[in-house]
Protein backbone atom coordinates (compact mmCIF):
# COMPACT_ATOMS: atom_id res chain seq x y z
CA UNK A 1 0.00 0.00 0.00
CA UNK A 2 2.99 2.65 0.07
CA UNK A 3 2.08 5.74 -1.99
CA UNK A 4 -1.58 5.16 -0.96
CA UNK A 5 -3.15 8.62 0.66
CA UNK A 6 -2.75 7.31 4.33
CA UNK A 7 -6.15 8.30 5.29
CA UNK A 8 -7.68 5.51 3.14
CA UNK A 9 -4.98 3.06 4.93
CA UNK A 10 -6.83 4.27 8.41
CA UNK A 11 -10.50 3.76 6.57
CA UNK A 12 -9.51 0.17 5.09
CA UNK A 13 -8.06 -0.90 8.60
CA UNK A 14 -10.24 0.51 10.64
CA UNK A 15 -13.24 -1.33 8.45
CA UNK A 16 -11.08 -4.97 8.89
CA UNK A 17 -11.39 -4.38 12.99
CA UNK A 18 -14.77 -3.59 12.75
CA UNK A 19 -15.27 -6.92 10.84
CA UNK A 20 -13.56 -8.69 13.22
CA UNK A 21 -15.40 -7.40 16.51
CA UNK A 22 -18.26 -8.28 14.44
CA UNK A 23 -17.51 -12.35 14.39
CA UNK A 24 -19.00 -12.80 17.75
CA UNK A 25 -22.49 -10.81 17.56
CA UNK A 26 -23.19 -12.98 13.95
CA UNK A 27 -21.65 -16.19 15.67
CA UNK A 28 -24.01 -18.54 17.63
CA UNK A 29 -24.09 -17.93 21.18
CA UNK A 30 -24.54 -20.59 24.04
CA UNK A 31 -28.35 -20.60 25.26
CA UNK A 32 -27.09 -19.82 29.00
CA UNK A 33 -25.11 -16.41 27.72
CA UNK A 34 -26.66 -12.70 27.28
CA UNK A 35 -27.76 -12.45 24.06
CA UNK A 36 -26.26 -9.73 21.41
CA UNK A 37 -27.91 -6.70 21.89
CA UNK A 38 -27.84 -3.70 19.00
CA UNK A 39 -27.10 -1.22 21.88
CA UNK A 40 -23.52 -3.64 22.84
CA UNK A 41 -22.80 -3.84 19.27
CA UNK A 42 -23.07 -0.05 18.92
CA UNK A 43 -20.51 0.53 21.83
CA UNK A 44 -18.15 -1.75 20.64
CA UNK A 45 -18.55 0.22 17.13
CA UNK A 46 -17.97 3.53 18.56
CA UNK A 47 -14.52 1.91 19.90
CA UNK A 48 -13.28 1.22 16.52
CA UNK A 49 -14.07 4.29 15.07
CA UNK A 50 -11.84 6.51 16.54
CA UNK A 51 -8.71 4.68 14.55
CA UNK A 52 -9.44 6.59 11.47
CA UNK A 53 -7.97 9.81 12.93
CA UNK A 54 -5.33 7.32 14.74
CA UNK A 55 -2.32 9.09 12.90
CA UNK A 56 -3.56 12.94 13.56
CA UNK A 57 -4.21 12.18 17.42
CA UNK A 58 -2.79 9.04 18.33
CA UNK A 59 -3.04 9.52 22.24
CA UNK A 60 -6.34 11.11 22.32
CA UNK A 61 -7.55 7.73 19.67
CA UNK A 62 -5.82 5.85 22.09
CA UNK A 63 -7.63 7.29 25.18
CA UNK A 64 -10.74 7.15 23.44
CA UNK A 65 -10.74 3.02 22.65
CA UNK A 66 -9.50 2.41 26.45
CA UNK A 67 -12.64 4.86 27.47
CA UNK A 68 -15.43 3.09 25.69
CA UNK A 69 -13.97 -0.31 25.88
CA UNK A 70 -14.09 0.56 29.55
CA UNK A 71 -17.67 1.19 29.51
CA UNK A 72 -18.36 -1.52 27.59
CA UNK A 73 -17.34 -3.83 30.46
CA UNK A 74 -19.32 -1.84 32.85
CA UNK A 75 -22.16 -1.15 31.54
CA UNK A 76 -22.96 -3.75 28.58
CA UNK A 77 -23.45 -7.23 28.78
CA UNK A 78 -21.82 -8.07 25.56
CA UNK A 79 -19.69 -11.02 23.74
CA UNK A 80 -16.57 -10.22 24.73
CA UNK A 81 -13.57 -9.80 22.11
CA UNK A 82 -10.73 -12.44 21.77
CA UNK A 83 -8.07 -9.42 21.45
CA UNK A 84 -8.69 -5.88 21.93
CA UNK A 85 -7.65 -5.23 18.00
CA UNK A 86 -8.66 -1.58 18.51
CA UNK A 87 -6.62 -0.76 21.75
CA UNK A 88 -3.52 -2.78 20.08
CA UNK A 89 -3.70 -1.08 17.01
CA UNK A 90 -3.49 2.28 18.89
CA UNK A 91 -0.99 1.76 21.25
CA UNK A 92 1.44 0.23 18.11
CA UNK A 93 0.23 3.94 16.99
CA UNK A 94 1.80 5.80 19.85
CA UNK A 95 4.76 3.85 19.72
CA UNK A 96 5.28 4.22 16.28
CA UNK A 97 4.55 8.22 16.31
CA UNK A 98 5.38 9.78 19.42
CA UNK A 99 7.93 11.53 21.18
CA UNK A 100 9.99 9.29 24.00
CA UNK A 101 8.30 11.43 26.82
CA UNK A 102 5.21 10.73 25.86
CA UNK A 103 5.75 6.95 24.97
CA UNK A 104 6.87 6.88 28.79
CA UNK A 105 4.09 8.22 30.08
CA UNK A 106 1.17 6.18 27.69
CA UNK A 107 2.78 2.80 28.37
CA UNK A 108 2.61 3.59 32.24
CA UNK A 109 -1.08 4.74 31.99
CA UNK A 110 -1.69 1.71 29.54
CA UNK A 111 0.09 -1.00 32.36
CA UNK A 112 -2.18 0.95 34.91
CA UNK A 113 -5.27 0.33 33.16
CA UNK A 114 -4.30 -3.20 31.81
CA UNK A 115 -4.29 -4.18 35.58
CA UNK A 116 -7.20 -2.90 36.41
CA UNK A 117 -9.56 -4.20 33.89
CA UNK A 118 -7.83 -7.93 34.27
CA UNK A 119 -8.93 -7.26 38.06
CA UNK A 120 -12.30 -6.23 37.22
CA UNK A 121 -12.65 -9.78 34.78
CA UNK A 122 -10.84 -12.72 35.91
CA UNK A 123 -7.89 -11.49 38.41
CA UNK A 124 -5.43 -13.78 37.41
CA UNK A 125 -1.89 -13.37 36.36
CA UNK A 126 -2.45 -15.85 33.69
CA UNK A 127 -4.85 -13.10 32.12
CA UNK A 128 -2.80 -10.52 33.27
CA UNK A 129 0.64 -11.54 31.94
CA UNK A 130 -1.16 -12.92 28.44
CA UNK A 131 -2.31 -8.96 28.36
CA UNK A 132 1.24 -7.18 28.80
CA UNK A 133 2.81 -9.60 26.89
CA UNK A 134 0.51 -8.43 23.69
CA UNK A 135 0.57 -4.97 24.43
CA UNK A 136 4.25 -5.23 24.71
CA UNK A 137 4.44 -6.78 21.55
CA UNK A 138 2.92 -4.42 19.83
CA UNK A 139 4.60 -1.63 21.28
CA UNK A 140 7.69 -3.08 19.99
CA UNK A 141 6.23 -4.16 16.61
CA UNK A 142 6.05 0.03 16.52
CA UNK A 143 9.22 0.80 17.50
CA UNK A 144 10.77 -1.60 14.99
CA UNK A 145 8.66 0.01 12.12
CA UNK A 146 9.76 3.39 13.26
CA UNK A 147 13.04 2.47 12.76
CA UNK A 148 12.37 0.82 9.40
CA UNK A 149 10.72 4.08 8.68
CA UNK A 150 13.54 6.30 9.66
CA UNK A 151 16.16 3.82 7.68
CA UNK A 152 14.13 3.53 4.43
CA UNK A 153 13.84 7.86 4.49
CA UNK A 154 17.47 7.52 5.24
CA UNK A 155 18.04 5.60 2.03
CA UNK A 156 15.92 7.99 -0.22
CA UNK A 157 17.68 10.73 1.05
CA UNK A 158 21.30 9.53 -0.07
CA UNK A 159 20.06 8.12 -2.97
CA UNK A 160 18.63 11.08 -3.68
CA UNK A 161 21.69 13.15 -3.12
CA UNK A 162 24.07 10.43 -5.02
CA UNK A 163 21.63 11.26 -7.76
CA UNK A 164 22.42 15.41 -7.55
CA UNK A 165 25.85 14.66 -6.84
CA UNK A 166 25.63 12.17 -10.13
CA UNK A 167 24.25 14.80 -12.34
CA UNK A 168 26.50 17.75 -11.36
CA UNK A 169 29.32 15.97 -12.34
CA UNK A 170 27.88 14.28 -15.63
CA UNK A 171 27.29 18.37 -16.19
CA UNK A 172 30.71 19.05 -15.29
CA UNK A 173 31.89 15.89 -17.53
CA UNK A 174 29.92 17.39 -20.29
CA UNK A 175 31.42 21.09 -19.56
CA UNK A 176 34.85 19.47 -20.04
CA UNK A 177 33.92 17.51 -23.05
CA UNK A 178 32.66 20.31 -24.54
CA UNK A 179 35.94 22.88 -23.78
CA UNK A 180 38.09 20.06 -24.86
CA UNK A 181 36.09 19.05 -28.11
CA UNK A 182 36.46 23.44 -28.63
CA UNK A 183 39.77 23.31 -27.91
CA UNK A 184 40.80 20.61 -30.16
CA UNK A 185 38.69 22.25 -32.90
CA UNK A 186 40.47 25.26 -32.98
CA UNK A 187 43.87 23.74 -33.01
CA UNK A 188 43.03 21.99 -35.72
CA UNK A 189 41.23 24.51 -37.88
CA UNK A 190 43.18 27.33 -36.86
CA UNK A 191 46.94 25.41 -37.53
CA UNK A 192 45.70 24.13 -41.00
CA UNK A 193 43.94 27.35 -42.16
CA UNK A 194 46.81 29.80 -41.28
CA UNK A 195 48.95 27.23 -43.37
CA UNK A 196 47.10 26.97 -46.27
CA UNK A 197 46.93 30.63 -46.23
CA UNK A 198 50.81 30.99 -45.78
CA UNK A 199 51.04 29.19 -48.59
CA UNK A 200 48.53 29.96 -50.78
CA UNK A 201 49.75 33.49 -50.32
CA UNK A 202 53.23 32.77 -51.37
CA UNK A 203 51.44 30.33 -54.42
CA UNK A 204 50.86 33.55 -57.31
CA UNK A 205 54.68 34.73 -56.15
CA UNK A 206 56.30 31.20 -56.70
CA UNK A 207 54.32 31.21 -59.93
CA UNK A 208 55.65 34.45 -61.39
CA UNK A 209 59.71 33.98 -59.96
CA UNK A 210 60.30 30.51 -59.66
CA UNK A 211 57.77 28.17 -61.29
CA UNK A 212 59.07 25.29 -59.74
CA UNK A 213 58.45 25.83 -55.98
CA UNK A 214 54.48 26.92 -57.29
CA UNK A 215 54.14 22.97 -57.39
CA UNK A 216 55.43 22.56 -53.38
CA UNK A 217 53.40 25.38 -52.63
CA UNK A 218 49.98 23.60 -53.79
CA UNK A 219 50.80 20.26 -53.11
CA UNK A 220 51.72 21.56 -49.22
CA UNK A 221 48.21 23.37 -49.42
CA UNK A 222 46.67 19.84 -50.10
CA UNK A 223 48.90 18.12 -47.52
CA UNK A 224 47.83 20.08 -45.09
CA UNK A 225 43.84 19.98 -45.73
CA UNK A 226 44.23 16.09 -46.24
CA UNK A 227 45.78 16.26 -42.50
CA UNK A 228 43.33 18.30 -41.12
CA UNK A 229 40.26 16.32 -42.53
CA UNK A 230 41.84 13.45 -40.85
CA UNK A 231 42.06 14.68 -37.73
CA UNK A 232 38.47 15.90 -38.11
CA UNK A 233 37.12 12.44 -39.03
CA UNK A 234 39.42 10.93 -36.14
CA UNK A 235 37.47 13.67 -33.52
CA UNK A 236 33.91 13.21 -34.69
CA UNK A 237 34.02 9.60 -34.83
CA UNK A 238 34.77 9.38 -31.29
CA UNK A 239 31.57 11.30 -30.94
CA UNK A 240 29.51 8.92 -32.87
CA UNK A 241 28.17 5.68 -31.07
CA UNK A 242 28.25 3.20 -33.67
CA UNK A 243 31.37 0.98 -33.39
CA UNK A 244 31.90 1.15 -36.91
CA UNK A 245 32.88 4.58 -36.80
CA UNK A 246 36.85 5.24 -37.58
CA UNK A 247 39.21 5.41 -34.76
CA UNK A 248 42.65 6.67 -34.98
CA UNK A 249 44.96 7.95 -31.88
CA UNK A 250 45.49 11.32 -31.33
CA UNK A 251 48.72 13.06 -32.60
CA UNK A 252 51.77 12.58 -30.13
CA UNK A 253 55.09 13.46 -29.89
CA UNK A 254 56.04 11.30 -32.69
CA UNK A 255 53.77 13.70 -34.85
CA UNK A 256 55.68 16.84 -34.13
CA UNK A 257 58.32 16.20 -36.93
CA UNK A 258 55.75 16.05 -39.63
CA UNK A 259 54.15 19.30 -38.31
CA UNK A 260 57.15 20.96 -38.41
CA UNK A 261 57.99 19.88 -42.05
CA UNK A 262 54.72 21.38 -43.08
CA UNK A 263 55.56 24.28 -40.95
CA UNK A 264 58.67 24.67 -42.82
CA UNK A 265 57.09 24.16 -46.57
CA UNK A 266 55.92 27.77 -46.03
CA UNK A 267 59.42 29.43 -45.38
CA UNK A 268 59.83 29.45 -41.85
CA UNK A 269 62.97 28.24 -41.14
CA UNK A 270 62.21 25.77 -38.37
CA UNK A 271 64.29 23.71 -36.18
CA UNK A 272 63.23 21.23 -33.51
CA UNK A 273 65.12 20.20 -30.67
CA UNK A 274 65.51 17.54 -27.77
CA UNK A 275 67.48 17.75 -24.89
CA UNK A 276 67.55 14.88 -21.40
CA UNK A 277 66.50 11.57 -21.53
CA UNK A 278 63.54 11.25 -23.91
CA UNK A 279 61.38 8.91 -22.73
CA UNK A 280 57.89 7.29 -23.87
CA UNK A 281 55.19 9.57 -22.31
CA UNK A 282 51.37 8.68 -21.81
CA UNK A 283 49.58 9.51 -24.80
CA UNK A 284 47.36 12.00 -23.19
CA UNK A 285 50.95 14.05 -22.80
CA UNK A 286 52.04 12.92 -26.08
CA UNK A 287 48.62 15.00 -27.50
CA UNK A 288 48.87 17.74 -24.96
CA UNK A 289 52.22 18.15 -26.42
CA UNK A 290 51.57 18.19 -29.92
CA UNK A 291 48.74 20.93 -29.49
CA UNK A 292 50.55 23.46 -27.66
CA UNK A 293 53.52 23.25 -30.17
CA UNK A 294 50.97 23.27 -33.49
CA UNK A 295 48.88 26.35 -31.54
CA UNK A 296 52.72 28.37 -30.82
CA UNK A 297 53.60 27.26 -34.51
CA UNK A 298 49.46 28.83 -36.03
CA UNK A 299 50.58 31.84 -33.83
CA UNK A 300 53.86 32.31 -35.28
CA UNK A 301 52.91 31.63 -38.65
CA UNK A 302 49.82 34.07 -38.30
CA UNK A 303 51.24 36.98 -36.55
CA UNK A 304 54.58 37.05 -35.69
CA UNK A 305 55.90 37.74 -39.52
CA UNK A 306 59.36 35.68 -37.84
CA UNK A 307 62.09 34.22 -40.60
CA UNK A 308 63.30 31.60 -37.96
CA UNK A 309 61.78 29.40 -35.32
CA UNK A 310 63.10 27.14 -32.32
CA UNK A 311 60.81 24.54 -30.62
CA UNK A 312 62.42 22.79 -28.12
CA UNK A 313 61.68 19.60 -25.64
CA UNK A 314 63.27 19.69 -22.47
CA UNK A 315 63.07 16.26 -20.62
CA UNK A 316 63.54 16.51 -17.19
CA UNK A 317 63.29 13.44 -13.90
CA UNK A 318 59.86 14.46 -13.26
CA UNK A 319 58.65 17.13 -16.27
CA UNK A 320 59.02 17.83 -19.74
CA UNK A 321 59.85 21.55 -20.83
CA UNK A 322 58.26 22.71 -24.34
CA UNK A 323 59.38 26.03 -25.58
CA UNK A 324 59.14 27.90 -28.84
CA UNK A 325 60.75 31.12 -29.58
CA UNK A 326 60.94 33.26 -32.72
CA UNK A 327 62.38 36.13 -33.73
CA UNK A 328 59.46 38.05 -35.21
CA UNK A 329 57.14 41.30 -33.70
CA UNK A 330 57.41 40.13 -30.35
CA UNK A 331 54.22 40.58 -27.41
CA UNK A 332 51.84 43.27 -29.09
CA UNK A 333 53.64 43.12 -32.55
CA UNK A 334 50.71 40.62 -34.17
CA UNK A 335 46.90 40.79 -34.32
CA UNK A 336 44.48 40.66 -31.46
CA UNK A 337 44.13 36.66 -32.18
CA UNK A 338 47.77 36.43 -31.31
CA UNK A 339 47.27 38.30 -28.15
CA UNK A 340 48.01 36.83 -24.83
CA UNK A 341 44.47 35.77 -23.66
CA UNK A 342 43.29 35.17 -26.94
CA UNK A 343 41.50 31.61 -27.66
CA UNK A 344 44.67 29.33 -28.47
CA UNK A 345 46.94 30.56 -25.88
CA UNK A 346 44.00 30.17 -23.57
CA UNK A 347 43.73 26.80 -24.53
CA UNK A 348 47.43 25.86 -24.03
CA UNK A 349 46.99 27.43 -20.07
CA UNK A 350 43.86 25.14 -19.55
CA UNK A 351 45.89 21.73 -20.94
CA UNK A 352 49.05 22.56 -19.51
CA UNK A 353 46.79 22.67 -15.86
CA UNK A 354 44.74 19.41 -16.74
CA UNK A 355 48.44 17.62 -16.52
CA UNK A 356 49.75 19.73 -13.32
CA UNK A 357 51.85 21.84 -15.27
CA UNK A 358 51.83 26.12 -16.11
CA UNK A 359 52.04 27.86 -19.25
CA UNK A 360 54.31 31.23 -19.80
CA UNK A 361 54.20 33.55 -22.17
CA UNK A 362 55.87 36.57 -23.10
CA UNK A 363 59.48 38.15 -25.03
CA UNK A 364 61.60 35.92 -26.37
CA UNK A 365 65.44 35.84 -25.07
CA UNK A 366 67.23 39.03 -24.71
CA UNK A 367 63.70 40.55 -25.55
CA UNK A 368 63.43 40.04 -29.17
CA UNK A 369 60.56 37.93 -30.65
CA UNK A 370 58.48 35.63 -28.50
CA UNK A 371 58.18 32.67 -26.49
CA UNK A 372 56.06 29.89 -25.49
CA UNK A 373 56.63 27.64 -22.49
CA UNK A 374 54.98 25.02 -21.05
CA UNK A 375 56.12 22.93 -18.23
CA UNK A 376 54.21 19.58 -17.88
CA UNK A 377 54.21 17.23 -14.79
CA UNK A 378 55.26 13.56 -15.40
CA UNK A 379 54.93 11.18 -12.26
CA UNK A 380 57.72 8.49 -11.92
CA UNK A 381 54.74 6.01 -12.30
CA UNK A 382 54.29 7.91 -15.54
CA UNK A 383 58.04 7.12 -16.70
CA UNK A 384 58.77 4.56 -19.53
CA UNK A 385 55.02 4.28 -19.87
Amino acid sequence: MRGADPRWQDLGLTLLVQLAVTMPFVVPRAPELPAATWSSYAMTTAAVLPLVWRRRAPVTVLAAIVTLGGVYKVAFDGPGQPLPYAGLIAFYTVALQCTPRVRAAVGLATVVALALSVGWETGTARELLFTLFVSAAAYALGRLQHTRQAYTEALLARAAELERANRIEAEQAAARERARIAREMHDILSHAVSIMIVQAEAGPVAVRRAPERAEAAFEAIAETGRDAMGQLRAMLGVLRTDETAPRSPQPGIAGLPELVDRVRAGGLRVSYERTGTVRELPAAVGTTVHRVVQEALTNVVRHAGASTVRVMLAYGPESLTVEVTDDGRGPGGGVPGGAPGGHGLIGIRERAAAHGGTAWTGPGPEGRGYAVRVVLVTSPLEVGN
